[in-house]
């Protein structure tokens, strides 16, 4: 199933969903970073959980950052997803193993932290960007997300996120987004059957694993509620706006003499894209290019 963002409505417009197939940009993410398990399983998480909240936003060039920082050993845990469906991200220290949970699962909590903050950057495409800052509720992404939509944008919302990764990889990734709008905002029976029928989820990648598509999942959660699959699908990628040019130009900002002392001591420069990895290398004549600019 290729990488993919659904939307669908319900109760005459007073319920949002939207829901995410990140599995593919998760494993070139993975790739990318050589993430151990709870690496793969934090960052696609925190991947698929900004492509959600970017959802809702209108301008082709709006993004939204995510930025995890909590006390586990994973270290901080950076996302930049945009509403024309790309994303990227990255976590500071990529290859930290944890042992799994009683229950056998992933250790995502214990790994990223669950004291610290979760900071949020909405760039709306204009003007100056939105920032809100949490406190994180357990460190497994989703509370800690639903946490900051509650508090900081006032909208009550149920997200479910999942990542399965083993030996061949990542094969099931994505998430779910539930959000009551401000016309069903008093209705707490409407309230209370969506929360109930979320929690009966439980999780999102064992459905992917079983044949399960988002409109069979939007059709449990609100297929009696006049629910609506609305048209425009959207493919998802992992991308990085990464390039020598680029690599080039933030060089030049070092200086004419640091440039110099680049090319007397070492010859080349070497820089890498935190967020893909991607590495770029100027040798002489590039350093000396740039030298003769300024």
């Amino acid at each position: 199933m290729a990488d993919q963002l659904i939307r669908a409505t319900a109760a005459a417009d007073g319920i949002r969903a939207v829901g995410v197939i990140t599995t593919q940009l998760t494993e070139e993410a993975r790739q990318r970073h050589q993430l151990s398990y709870v690496g793969t399983a934090a960052l696609g998480r925190s991947m698929a959980a900004g492509l959600l909240l970017a959802s809702s936003m209108k301008q082709p060039q709006a993004r939204v950052n995510l930025r995890i920082e909590g006390d586990g050993p994973l270290g901080s845990i950076m996302v930049d997803a945009g509403c024309n469906g790309t994303v990227r991200g990255y976590v500071q220290n990529p290859q930290i193993e944890l042992p799994p949970t009683p229950q056998g699962k992933l250790d995502v909590g214990g790994a990223v932290g669950n004291q610290g903050f979760l900071y949020v950057i909405r760039d709306i495409g204009y003007g100056y960007p939105y920032s809100s800052t949490v406190e994180l509720v357990s460190g497994e992404i989703a509370e800690d997300v639903t946490y900051y939509l509650a508090t900081s944008e006032q909208t009550a919302s149920a997200l479910l996120l999942g990542v399965f990764v083993g030996e061949a990889g990542v094969t099931a990734a994505g998430g779910l987004m539930v959000q009551i709008l401000p016309k069903s905002a008093e209705d707490e029976t409407l309230i209370s059957t969506l929360e109930e029928r979320v929690a009966a989820l439980q999780s999102f990648t064992p459905l992917i694993q079983q044949g399960r598509t988002l409109p069979d999942i939007f059709g449990e959660l609100l297929a009696d509620m006049g629910m609506e699959i609305l048209p425009q699908n959207q493919l998802l990628r992992f991308h990085c706006g990464c390039s020598q040019e680029r690599m080039l130009g933030a060089l030049k900002i070092l200086g004419c003499e640091e440039l110099k002392d680049i090319l007397a001591t070492d010859a080349k420069a070497e820089a890498t894209c935190q967020f893909c990895n991607q590495v770029y290398w100027a040798d002489a004549a590039a350093l000396s290019e740039l030298i003769a600019e300024f």
